[in-house]
């Protein structure tokens, strides 16, 4: 249904609009060739001065020049417009000056040449002298020299500013539909100014070729009067020339007020500004200037001129000083106030304290130098780089650290918190360095003995004088903020699944959507639920397992969550899918996997201690043999681990896997269980021990 049409003067307007300025252009045209009366002329003139007001106003309160884009073709149409008045008014004093007198052409021109001259011809001469110089010499010189400089410019940033803005949107700080905008106002700028460039050469020959009608005029007025209608010279001359000097005012004004407005614009910057509240801020914000310029006037007053007009102003200069000093007191009160509103502590609130940080760093009040950047320290700088570094690695964004003191722990000492329950602590000289045994050292180094916070390792505190020597003795050598940071990242990998939340999972989903979006679709929510994944997720957490290869998980749970919802079961096939990760963390250089294995029939024996029921794995061996065998098997990974080796434990099946795996990470917590579905061809498996099944019979032995 076609929408309504606006009905009245208001269909008129809305329909009719767009005909106004080609029919005033075509009309001027027509002014030229038919005499008009004066009753008229007086209308077009008033309607000249009108306009050029209404052009000057609205020069002053435009923000900035586009919104006036149509000025050059406006002051071309207003300049024919007076030179076709010219034309018009011409013909009225020459056709009827000599007959009707200073009535001839109307009695807008009558008292243009009486009124604003006073009556005296010699005066509205010079007076239109002077708007011609003011006009060509001043303004209108100024604005085209202006324009030319503004052109030239914008065309010059031109492709600077096209740069910029393709900078920006391939930044995505902008959208497709700003970025045209943008470079159509730039465009639209170089077109107006080059426009305005070009119109100010019309208005400087307006005022030329006013010059000219004048004189034509005043020749061609004595010229009628005396030869054709037989008015003698002083007559002739009083009766012309006062109504050619009304003609040249009366067009004058409109031209000045034109010509102001065109210098007004083209002195616009292109940022939006307020133009007569810019002019009132900026020229009374400073109270110091009204203070001296009042002083100024004063000590004017002394020098002998009018001492009553420069007193006035100087006291009212003071006052504005004053006035304005006031305000600016009174500003500089609201900001200090808003400030310290800003700067206060919040008053606390009963829900703060229902808020808890996902993980914690807590230091004792010796260490707070560490954390401190304008004692030297790089805590926090090594948190940032930890958070990197864990992301790359595990594929899950850290939460951000709360590092702060705690008076209650030792000077020296730290301690770890996840979600407000400590889970690790150390000690640390922050004036010392670690030295760290490696193993293979060749001598010894005074310090402080220790263990490393991190993994244990035999260490000790030395003086930052012996660094270089412990390092040649193959220690390795350990800053404090070094060592607070390694067991952070050791607690984060521990405990990456507790740190791992279910907004953090949505997050990770949103992002594989921006490339993946059907492989999330597929899955969520028709199969699995977010709370599924989360799960899936945080038991490859547990284990180390990185999830970055988020795209790889999901297709593999899409494969079979249509028929298996046990995250445990779910998580074995995602283990297999993601086989050359977990073989790449435990293998050497050389591709060479060592591992301590299962005797098959003890294999056989504790699979069958183990079972999947609703609620996930089911453990049925009996205490005796699950400590039995992990304790057999952290015998059997002692060769392992003194070789510098991580321990793995590989047998045959994913099920079995999982119960090993459950049975073992009390005692073994850095244990590494693999199936054989987890290795890929490319991995060679060497197995240094094996685990039989002889501890089952010393199970038996022992409880008989």
């Amino acid at each position: 249904m076609p929408p309504e049409r606006a009905t009245g003067w208001h269909a008129v307007w809305a329909y009719n609009r767009a005909l106004i300025f080609p029919v005033l252009i075509v009309t001027s045209v027509l002014v030229i060739v038919a005499p008009l009366p004066p009753a008229l002329m007086d209308f077009l003139l008033s309607c000249n001065i009108t306009l050029s007001v209404v052009i000057l106003l609205t020069t002053i309160y435009v923000k900035q020049p586009l919104e006036f884009s149509v000025f050059p073709a406006l002051l071309l149409g207003t300049t024919l417009a007076r030179l076709v008045l010219n034309v018009a008014s011409t013909r009225l004093i020459l056709l009827r000056g000599a007959t009707d007198g200073t009535h001839a052409a109307g009695g807008v021109i009558q008292a243009f040449g009486e009124f604003v001259a006073g009556g005296e011809i010699v005066v509205g001469l010079i007076l239109f002298i002077i708007l011609i110089a003011i006009q060509f010499l001043v303004i209108t010189k100024g604005a085209t020299r202006i324009s030319e400089v503004a052109a030239r410019f914008a065309l010059d940033g031109m492709p600077g500013k096209q740069m910029a803005i393709d900078a920006d949107l391939n930044a995505g700080l902008i959208t497709q539909e700003e970025a045209k905008a943008r470079r159509a106002e730039i465009t639209q700028q170089a077109d107006f100014y080059g426009a305005m460039d070009g119109a100010s050469k019309f208005v400087r020959g307006d005022a030329i070729a006013s010059i000219v009608i004048t004189l034509v005029n005043i020749l061609g007025g004595l010229y009628v009067g005396m030869v054709m209608h037989d008015m003698d010279l002083q007559r002739a001359a009083e009766v012309f020339t006062k109504l050619t000097i009304g003609d040249g005012l009366v067009t004058q004004v409109p031209a000045f007020l034109i010509s102001l407005a065109a210098g007004l614009i083209v002195t616009r910057t292109s940022v939006d500004s307020d133009l007569p509240r810019d002019v009132v801020g900026q020229l009374f914000r400073h109270p110091e200037a009204m203070f001296l310029a009042a002083s100024f006037l004063v000590a004017l007053s002394l020098t002998g001129l009018p001492t009553k007009p420069l007193l006035a102003l100087g006291l009212g200069c003071a006052a504005v000083g004053v006035v304005l000093n006031r305000n600016r007191k009174a500003l500089q009160t609201a900001k200090q106030v808003e400030k310290a509103k800003k700067e206060a502590p919040p008053e606390p609130k009963p829900e703060d304290n229902l808020l808890v940080d996902p993980l914690e760093l807590e230091l004792g009040v010796g260490l707070i130098k560490l954390a401190d950047p304008a004692s030297g320290g790089d805590l926090l700088q090594r948190v940032t780089r930890v958070r990197h570094r864990i992301a790359q690695e595990l594929g899950i964004i850290l939460p951000k650290v709360r590092i702060r003191d705690n008076i209650r722990l030792e000077p020296r000492q730290y301690q770890i918190k996840i979600r407000d329950v400590p889970v690790a602590w150390g000690e640390v000289y922050p004036d010392a360095v670690l030295a760290i045994d490696t193993g293979a050292t060749s001598g010894e180094i005074p310090g402080v003995e220790t263990k490393d916070p991190a993994f244990g390792r035999p260490a000790k505190w030395i003086d930052p004088a012996h660094k270089e020597r412990a390092a040649l003795l193959g220690y390795n050598v350990v800053e404090p903020s070094a060592v607070v940071i390694t067991h952070l990242s050791e607690i984060v990998r521990t405990h990456a699944a507790e740190l791992l939340t279910r907004q953090q999972v949505h997050q990770l989903l949103d992002n594989l959507k921006q490339t993946a979006p059907k492989v999330v679709e597929e899955l969520i929510p028709e199969l699995l639920k977010t709370s599924h994944v989360h799960h899936v997720l945080c038991n490859l957490l547990r284990e180390r397992v990185p999830i970055r290869d988020l795209e790889t998980i999901l297709q593999t749970l899409g494969d079979y969550a249509d028929r298996i919802k046990d995250v445990t079961i779910l998580t074995e096939y995602v283990r297999t899918a993601l086989a050359r990760t977990i073989c790449q963390q435990y293998r050497d250089k050389n591709r060479v996997l060592r591992v301590v294995t299962l005797d098959p029939a003890l294999e056989d024996i504790l699979s069958a201690g183990f079972d999947f029921g609703e609620h996930g794995l089911v453990v049925k061996l009996s205490p005796q043999i699950a400590e039995a065998f992990t304790r057999e098997l952290a015998r059997k990974l002692e060769p392992l681990v003194s070789q510098g080796y991580r321990p793995v434990l590989l047998c045959s099946s994913p099920s079995l896997r999982a119960g090993l795996k459950q049975i073992t990470s009390a005692a073994l917590p850095k244990l590494a269980v693999l199936s054989l579905n987890e290795i890929t061809r490319d991995t060679q498996v060497e197995s240094v021990a094996q685990v039989g099944a002889e501890i089952l019979q010393r199970v038996e032995i022992g409880a008989s």
